[in-house]
């Protein structure tokens, strides 16, 4: 398969390629795949890149961005720190996706069953990790549905808290830069949110766009 070209990337629109990641996922979780000649795609992206997409992900071994939403080299930016959190260097990082590169869409990706998040939940300190982990304790006191066994071993309590993350982290990137914000609201990019289920492979999105055709 191709990869992106300048001529591309500046003629899909965001919401093209927001359907271009639910097509590949789909195609994941139905063991299919594009065929690609990933060598040929190093060559064609030997000069230059023109990823469309910009992911932020865990660094669970179970969620490389690549291979959940089936794209090949040169297709997205992919930005991985554990439980998906932001902080200046990873929004700087987006920024020069988005306004520089040209990268058309940011999807903010948590996924079931995070360690950092359940380590969050469970009030898990150790060395550097200590100070990660803080960055989730909002998501952890916004929930307000589950009364009881809140904490690590309580999988329902750990994946609202992973949603609850993905949602805020979506506010700190508008929130906290001027440039992506006003990018989106020009509608030059997309800004969404999304879920990975680590047992079935699907992404389950959380945008008022991800039901357009």
């Amino acid at each position: 398969m191709w990869t992106h070209t300048k001529e591309s990337q500046e003629k899909i629109t965001p919401i093209q390629v927001l359907k271009y990641l639910k097509d590949g996922n789909h195609r994941f979780i139905n063991n299919l795949k594009v065929n690609r000649n990933l060598l040929k795609q190093v060559n064609l992206t030997s000069e230059a890149q023109f990823p469309v997409a910009t992911i932020l992900s865990c660094i669970d071994s179970r969620t490389s961005a690549e291979l959940i939403f089936d794209q090949g080299l040169g297709d997205i930016f992919s930005i991985r720190i554990a439980g998906n959190i932001l902080n200046d260097d990873i929004l700087g990082s987006m920024e020069y996706a988005c306004a520089v590169v040209g990268s058309k869409i940011i999807v903010v990706l948590g996924h079931t069953k995070c360690g950092a998040v359940i380590s969050a939940c469970n009030n898990f300190k150790m060395g550097h990790l200590t100070g990660l982990l803080n960055k989730l304790q909002p998501a952890i006191t916004i929930e307000k549905k589950i009364k009881d066994e809140r904490n690590g071993s309580n999988l329902l309590f750990v994946n609202e808290v992973t949603v609850n993350n993905v949602h805020l982290t979506l506010d700190e990137i508008r929130n906290k830069s001027e440039i992506l914000k006003q990018l989106e609201d020009e509608g030059k990019i997309l800004i969404v949110g999304a879920l990975y289920d680590v047992e079935t492979g699907e992404v389950t999105f959380y945008d008022k766009h991800c039901n357009d055709n």
